[in-house]
């Protein structure tokens, strides 16, 4: 999964093959079968270990991190904008490569994206929210919303 993450940051997932997937990971295609019905089966299972990781970055950040709502909340942009600066890219943002081939992707791989995203989203308007209830933070709408434009 970890080596198809990385390709797909590279190549994209449509980009990706089969048999280049296996050779550079050193899996057996009878043993990627066994694991996964599809390649398709395989993105689903990618993306939900990309999601589950970056949520438990993004929580222990937003929840746990240096400062205030507010402060924490920058932070997480600050280290996205560090992270392009240093590649020239959003390198490890698996949502933003893919996005440009959402149309060519499985229904399941779309599902498995939206809901990574909205976890995401509900991540960060619980932050706005707690950072609105403690006065570090003034915005208009509600924190859903400015979540989903923040995103």
């Amino acid at each position: 999964l970890a080596t198809g993450e990385q390709l797909c940051l590279q190549r994209g997932f449509t980009g990706m093959g089969l048999s280049e997937l296996l050779k550079t990971a050193e899996v057996p295609k009878g043993s990627f079968y066994h694991y996964f019905r599809s390649k398709e089966a395989f993105g689903v299972a990618m993306l939900e270990r990309h999601y589950a990781a970056y949520h438990q970055r993004l929580t222990e950040l937003l929840q746990s991190g240096e400062g205030n709502y507010r402060d924490r909340i920058l932070a997480y942009y600050q280290q996205t904008l560090n992270q392009f600066c240093q590649h020239g890219t959003i390198s490890g943002c698996l949502t933003v490569k893919l996005s440009a081939e959402v149309c060519d992707l499985s229904e399941d791989m779309r599902s498995a994206m939206d809901k990574g995203a909205r976890g995401v989203i509900a991540l960060l308007s619980q932050a706005l929210e707690n950072g609105r209830e403690n006065h570090c933070l003034t915005f208009c709408g509600e924190p859903l919303q400015q979540a989903q434009v923040l995103y």
